[in-house]
């Protein structure tokens, strides 16, 4: 069996998928392997998908912020080619992974295809899918089941998995208070089996039977945090903490298992409480990248999630977060849809974009002064280009000013010819260049 990706960087190897994730994180692959080895960085690769189309990456807090679209069938809407032009729209417009979160009939056919036509990682929720064999009845869940459902995606080629591992039976009453109660599907799952059969979390004693799964297809654990907070008013709990502990405990037996591992963070945290949150994982779980919901700064504005949770997922990627899972418009709503995923997905890139900036990521300024000598030179084409959402910008441009010639105009329809600041700013350079500025100081 070969070795997997943090067993090979502790042993002092450096991997085809190290060289190629450090070209591009421009790094070089001393320091990914080093990061792999530590635990501070995981390369999420299923020996499976990467003899398919996978391109390897990394999640960790020396390379660039990351982050993740959620897409997936649901019980009552979604297809196969629904499912795909929502891969192809999120790879499009830069996800750096895809979780399929289906939950509905046709799962194995959709992520099938989901995988083959990947280039990015991809992740699930394993209990979804077991569930729904079931027929969605949480209580006939043996743990041979959970693990026959781990194993059989791994063979699909599943680079990560969401596991709640971390959510254990003495600490449910910590949640009992709680305006929303236990918002993680795949935490409260868990939490009715626990109760109807007045037993500990099967898969938190199964750890070591995943991890043997886990290491022999190099799958990349997301411990999921099963007691996260689904309202400001919840967060940073009891029971929220309680369960980071348990994760932290888990962490490092996964990695002393072979296998690499980051950590899930919670989704609705006040602005106020980010930077404590980041950093109270990063030292329980010792560095583990740490892959943050949002996370939602505020809950007064369904429809608008992808901007209430952008803004804390700023935050959060400024503060230490390696990967950052997107919000569409339609959380708390609906399933998305394409424009949703579209939308989720570019404010989620500013965000992460945001943090590299504000961490001072070697290069990470370089697009923003090329957009700015763009626009300051009118050079409007250039400024599409460059634009996360290129479309978008020309469209918005061209509402008013759609003609050609308006593409080298020293304007926009915000000011017109006579108010441009920016055209003003050249005039006055002009004048300057002439001594004007230059004899006005002086008389």
């Amino acid at each position: 069996m070969s070795q997997t990706q943090i067993q090979a960087a502790r042993a002092g190897t450096i991997t085809p998928e190290m060289e190629f994730v450090a070209k591009r994180e421009n790094l070089t692959p001393e320091l990914i392997r080093d990061e792999v080895a530590a635990g501070r960085m995981v390369i999420p690769a299923n020996v499976v998908h990467l003899r398919g189309r996978l391109e390897p990456m990394c999640i960790g807090i020396a390379a660039k912020c990351k982050i993740n679209a959620n897409i997936g069938n649901s019980a009552v809407t979604s297809n196969v080619d629904e499912e795909l032009e929502k891969l192809h729209t999120s790879v499009h417009f830069g996800a750096d992974t895809v979780m399929d979160l289906s939950t509905g009939k046709d799962i194995d056919n959709i992520r099938r295809q989901i995988i083959a036509a990947s280039p990015v990682p991809i992740g699930t929720v394993p209990i979804y899918q077991m569930l729904e064999e079931l027929g969605g009845n949480i209580e006939d869940m043996q743990p041979q089941n959970f693990l026959d459902m781990v194993e059989h995606q791994a063979k699909q080629g599943v680079d990560y998995m969401t596991i709640h591992c971390g959510v254990k039976l003495e600490h449910l009453h910590l949640s009992t208070d709680r305006v929303t109660g236990i918002v993680s599907r795949g935490g409260s799952l868990i939490a009715k089996w626990m109760i109807t059969h007045k037993k500990q979390n099967p898969l938190y004693e199964a750890f070591d039977d995943l991890c043997d799964i886990m290491r022999q297809y190099d799958v990349t654990w997301s411990l999921g945090d099963g007691m996260r907070p689904g309202s400001i008013a919840d967060a940073s709990d009891a029971a929220q903490f309680a369960e980071l502990d348990v994760l932290g405990e888990l962490t490092a037996r996964g990695q002393a298992a072979g296998t690499q591992v980051m950590v899930e963070g919670p989704g609705h945290i006040p602005m106020h409480q980010i930077q404590m949150n980041i950093e109270r994982q990063i030292e329980v779980c010792n560095g583990a990248p740490f892959y943050v919901l949002g996370p939602l700064v505020t809950d007064i504005a369904p429809g608008y999630d992808h901007i209430t949770s952008c803004i804390g997922a700023a935050m959060a990627g400024m503060y230490g977060a390696a990967m950052l899972c997107y919000v569409t418009p339609k959380e708390h709503l609906g399933l998305p849809n394409r424009e949703d995923v579209k939308q989720g997905v570019i404010a989620y890139k500013i965000s992460a974009h945001s943090a590299d900036v504000a961490r001072g990521r070697v290069g990470a300024q370089d697009r923003d002064d090329a957009l700015s000598r763009a626009r300051f030179a009118f050079d409007w084409n250039e400024q599409f280009r460059l634009a996360l959402d290129p479309e978008t910008a020309q469209a918005y441009h061209d509402e008013t000013l759609p003609q050609d010639t308006f593409k080298s105009a020293h304007f926009c329809s915000m000011c017109g010819p006579k108010y441009c600041s920016m055209k003003i700013t050249e005039d006055i350079r002009k004048l300057s260049a002439e001594g004007n500025l230059v004899s006005l100081t002086q008389s």
